[in-house]
């Protein structure tokens, strides 16, 4: 069976998140789009844009884990998004494990920390979600061994 294109991931991916917004009430598929443009300017593969179309897909339950498995997606994609996929309780210094521990998928966590500390984005938030969020993102940038 052929692996789905990317502009069929891209549609997928929207149409799951198609009812949610961000904390700033963008509809959701902006920073999806901006994590999988983020990805390409960063050198990344078709399998690793297509995974940032897909990496907060089953943590944000818009696909479940099932489907994902099933897909006709490359491995690679699926083990990328899986290892995204942070889990209850689960600890950051575990998530960043995992990431570390998954071929392809720390430039895709780095595309959407990137997006997600923008500071344009970042302003329209309360600050105490603000001063949350980007300690945060910096706490997970340094396990990850990111710069900056």
């Amino acid at each position: 069976m052929p692996y789905l294109t990317l502009p069929e991931v891209e549609a997928i991916a929207r149409e799951a998140h198609a009812a949610q917004t961000d904390k700033a009430g963008r509809p959701y598929a902006e920073h999806l789009a901006a994590v999988a443009e983020g990805v390409r300017a960063r050198g990344g593969s078709d399998e690793q844009i297509a995974a940032g179309w897909l990496h907060d897909s089953v943590e944000d339950d818009a696909l479940s884990r099932e489907w994902l498995e099933a897909a006709a997606l490359p491995q690679s994609v699926k083990d990328m998004v899986l290892a995204l996929t942070k889990r209850k309780g689960e600890e950051l210094e575990d998530y960043a494990r995992r990431i570390l521990a998954t071929p392809g998928a720390l430039l895709v966590k780095e595309a959407d920390l990137a997006h997600n500390a923008d500071p344009a984005r970042l302003a329209v938030l309360d600050e105490a979600t603000r001063t949350r969020l980007t300690a945060k993102y910096a706490k997970v940038r340094g396990l990850l061994g990111l710069s900056g």
